[in-house]
């Protein structure tokens, strides 16, 4: 038998052969411009709704029920902000148009 050692070549393996160049497909928007409008507007009725809600102040040791109680506080506000929470779901789940 001969001395020499035999080098042989490895085979490149299947999941390393040649790497090809990253080449990056355009990934498709999530939301679309349309979407981001009804977003922005919904948050805009929450927003609304959280400062009907805040309301007014009462001066110190006093308690003014028609200020607590007011149908502002009770029942327009809240109304708006579970509009405006309505306004995001539909905001999120809309597709766009094709």
């Amino acid at each position: 038998m001969s001395e020499k050692k035999h080098h042989r070549e490895k085979a490149p393996h299947p999941h390393q052969a040649k790497a090809a160049p990253h080449v990056k497909a355009p990934v498709p928007q999530l939301f679309t411009k349309e979407n981001y409008t009804w977003m922005i507007g919904g948050i805009v009725i929450i927003a609304i709704g959280m400062f009907l809600m805040s309301g007014g102040k009462n001066p110190a040791n006093q308690f003014d029920q028609k200020l607590v109680y007011s149908t502002t506080r009770i029942t327009i506000a809240p109304f708006l902000i579970c509009l405006g929470l309505g306004v995001e779901i539909v905001a999120l789940f809309k597709k766009p148009k094709a």
